[in-house]
């Protein structure tokens, strides 16, 4: 059986749901030949081998002792400062996942700043200037992928790739994501000799969330990190690569750190929204 990430096949009330999910093969999985005993300092349990629109409402404004925009530095990944610490704080004040609020502007920190930048109207970039510290003081927040505004429930936003977690009709998670690929792949369904050939596709429409694997779940072409099945076998999972392009199967992949709290975050039968 493969260690990479692709078809997931689960069983559930005694059918077979096959999961066309992520792409192992991209040239952009950095993370993919990462053993457990490496990987992000993040998160909780690390990758096998081979294996987070807006509106235009502010939030409330800063607080007076905040450093002007123009005064703070430019950071950039790899900068290690009381700046990426302020940075962080700020992102986790707004309910992006920067990981662990330490001042080294890693790989976690850089897909937070990726899914600030999106809801904000920012070219993902990673670097983090006067125009994101202007933001981060009069931040958008993110607008409703759908008519139906649950309380609680997922949003997916496939045009701009991120993820909002509602609770309580507030967002409690935004993450960047990288869901299908939209490329032509050919694989084996359990139990079958021959391929059989699928486009990558995350489909829009509203589900809700199922079965849930805490951990790893595997499946004969490799292993979802903490999935959360919502569309028969296309869940939200963790992965170590999340690039700014989609490049999965089908499956939403999320930080590592991230697919630690989505689980916590929500429930079973919550409502699932994805739209382009």
């Amino acid at each position: 059986m493969s260690r990479r990430l692709g078809l997931a096949a689960i069983f559930a009330g005694g059918m077979m749901v096959i999961a066309a999910c992520t792409h192992s093969g991209d040239a952009q999985s950095a993370g993919s030949g990462q053993r457990r005993a490496t990987g992000t300092a993040t998160v909780t349990a690390q990758p096998r081998p081979g294996s987070p629109t807006g509106s235009a409402s502010p939030a409330p404004a800063p607080s007076p002792t905040r450093t002007p925009p123009e005064a703070r530095r430019k950071l950039k990944p790899g900068a290690r400062n009381a700046d990426v610490r302020a940075l962080q704080h700020r992102l986790r004040e707004l309910h992006y996942d920067p990981g662990k609020i330490d001042g080294r502007y890693g790989p976690t920190t850089q897909m937070a700043v990726w899914a600030f930048q999106k809801i904000n109207r920012i070219k993902p970039s990673g670097t983090v200037g006067t125009r994101v510290w202007r933001a981060l003081d009069a931040p958008r927040t993110p607008k409703p992928v759908a008519k139906k505004r649950e309380d609680d429930r997922v949003d997916i936003d496939l045009e701009r790739q991120y993820l909002v977690v509602y609770k309580d009709g507030a967002p409690a998670l935004i993450s960047h994501i990288s869901s299908g690929g939209g490329y032509r792949y050919c694989a084996k369904d359990p139990g079958s000799q021959t391929p059989r050939c699928r486009y990558a596709v995350t489909s829009t429409g509203d589900f809700r969330t199922g079965r849930r694997v805490s951990g790893w779940d595997d499946g004969p072409l490799g292993a979802l990190y903490n999935p959360v099945y919502f569309n028969g076998g296309i869940a939200v999972h963790g992965y170590p690569s999340v690039p700014l392009s989609p490049v999965s199967h089908g499956c939403v992949r999320i930080p590592m750190h991230a697919a630690d709290l989505f689980p916590k975050l929500v429930g079973t039968n919550v409502p699932v929204h994805v739209r382009r």
